[in-house]
């Protein structure tokens, strides 16, 4: 089924993310996180990429997993290091699978020194435009609550943003956030410019402080004082801050439902434990 369809629905929607194993380990578990997911019955889950394209094959194998269970499948297609023919040769390969949804990314930079960018795709507003010409997939993109990282002001961002939209894309997933205020700012100044396609709001579920400090630098996401004040307390005793990042995801969730945003977004980090719990804890807001 085409997420676009599914989100025109009067109704909550709530969606994973996960990502495939690195070329070279198991996929077997890999697979059995798909079930586990699966098993929450989410709207439809979707499956990372690498920047670089190294886990594009698995990828693909990952999302006819995923749609084996009945559930509609968001594959990531990054093109910072793509070229065309890589591109058509990954969506014939979508196609092949059944899989209709793409989200459409430029990718983050790798680390490699040696790392070349595409000549052929300098934005992701030039992937949309390529994906669309085949007239086959439901395209969606990302959105950045707090702006981009690369764009030195919002407005800049919202321009790269309406440009995306406009070359074809009938969605967009937001970047994780931990202040609602400040989604519901970026709502307002989304309509503000013109764009109207369905917004999803990503949230983080937080149980390790370190690596989301390191998130926020990739993703440009602030960590509001309150949420500060959870890390400081609990970031040391592992059980502690596990118990308390759920519970400020669950309360993001819903104080989300409960304002109008139909659309959630779960960043599950391959932890179908974490899903479980609040997806267990919320059954009655988010079905």
């Amino acid at each position: 089924m085409r997420i676009d369809t599914l989100l025109r629905r009067d109704r909550v929607t709530f969606s994973c993310e996960l990502f495939p194993p690195k070329v070279g380990a198991d996929l077997a578990h890999a697979k059995t996180i798909v079930r586990e997911i699966a098993a929450l019955k989410p709207d439809f889950i979707s499956v990372t990429y690498g920047a670089g394209g190294g886990t594009s094959k698995r990828t693909v194998e990952i999302a006819a997993d995923i749609q084996s269970y009945g559930i509609p499948a968001l594959a990531h297609m990054t093109c910072i290091a793509a070229d065309r023919a890589h591109v058509a040769s990954m969506m014939q390969n979508l196609s092949q699978n059944g899989i209709e949804n793409i989200l459409a990314l430029r990718g983050d930079r790798p680390q490699d020194a040696d790392f070349v960018p595409s000549a052929e795709y300098r934005y992701a507003s030039d992937l949309v435009e390529d994906v669309a010409a085949r007239g086959e997939f439901c395209i969606g993109a990302a959105c950045y609550p707090e702006g981009h990282v690369e764009c030195e002001h919002q407005e800049e961002d919202l321009e790269h943003l309406k440009h995306k939209v406009d070359c074809g894309c009938s969605f967009l997933t937001s970047q994780m956030f931990f202040d609602n205020n400040v989604f519901y700012n970026f709502l307002y100044r989304v309509l503000k410019k013109g764009i109207t396609v369905p917004v999803i709001a990503g949230i983080m579920p937080v149980i390790n402080s370190r690596q989301i400090r390191r998130s926020c630098e990739l993703s440009g996401a602030k960590l509001p004082p309150r949420f500060r004040a959870i890390t400081d307390k609990f970031g040391d005793d592992p059980a502690a801050m596990r118990q308390a990042g759920i519970a400020y995801a669950m309360e993001q969730i819903i104080d989300l439902v409960a304002n109008g945003v139909n659309h959630i977004h779960l960043y599950t980090m391959n932890r179908p434990d974490i899903a479980r719990e609040i997806v267990g804890n919320l059954s009655e807001i988010i079905r």
